[in-house]
């Protein structure tokens, strides 16, 4: 999935991601370093991988909310074409 960087904090290396919808999205620090990355700026393309949570625990940081059951960032890298 597609996302653009909104926001990051160096310090916790955590911060949010918009959909392509609009929505922000945030995201913690083992999804950041899943990703590889040293540094992340607000603007840039990111491609996102998530899993699925229980029902119940989908409010948490770093959880896509849907339909019923939420979605976990575990992931966030630089989106390349």
């Amino acid at each position: 999935m597609q996302a653009t960087a909104y926001t990051y904090d160096p310090e916790s290396r955590s911060g949010q991601v918009l959909l392509d919808d609009g929505t922000p999205v945030p995201f913690d620090a083992a999804a950041f370093d899943a990703g590889g990355l040293r540094l992340l700026r607000p603007g840039q393309r990111v491609r996102i991988e998530t899993e699925e949570t229980e029902a119940g625990a989908g409010a948490g940081a770093g959880t896509v909310s849907g339909a019923g059951s939420g979605r976990r960032i575990t992931l966030v890298t630089l989106q390349t074409f």
